[in-house]
């Protein structure tokens, strides 16, 4: 089993949730957090000071599934999260050893 965490843009969830259900992926865990990459913020002004914003909005969206889904899922997610513009996020692949199902008790694949 793998785990995708994919950090996008806020506006771009419904977009990579709709793609991941399309592909039969129906568990996701979303969260939102605060980030920087390359693009290391940005300044704004309000009332009439400038201050810098160093880390921005995104969303994790977190996914466990099997190893033969996981090219499918990441490039649905890729396609679906892209803007072409700096800060659209990346994605990390990690193993995952074991899953249980805490209902029933299953295990592995099963319980994802």
């Amino acid at each position: 089993m793998k785990k995708i965490e994919a950090i996008i843009k806020p506006f771009k969830l419904e977009e990579v949730k709709d793609a991941l259900g399309e592909i039969g992926i129906e568990g996701m865990t979303v969260t939102e957090v605060k980030g920087f990459g390359r693009q290391k913020g940005h300044t704004e002004i309000y009332r009439g000071s400038e201050y810098t914003v160093d880390f921005l909005p995104k969303i994790k969206v977190e996914v466990v599934l099997s190893d033969e889904k996981l090219e499918e899922a990441v490039s649905v997610i890729v396609r679906a999260a892209k803007t072409g513009k700096i800060g659209d996020g990346k994605v990390f692949v990690s193993n995952i050893e074991e899953a249980v199902r805490i209902r029933t008790e299953e295990k592995g694949a099963q319980a994802v």
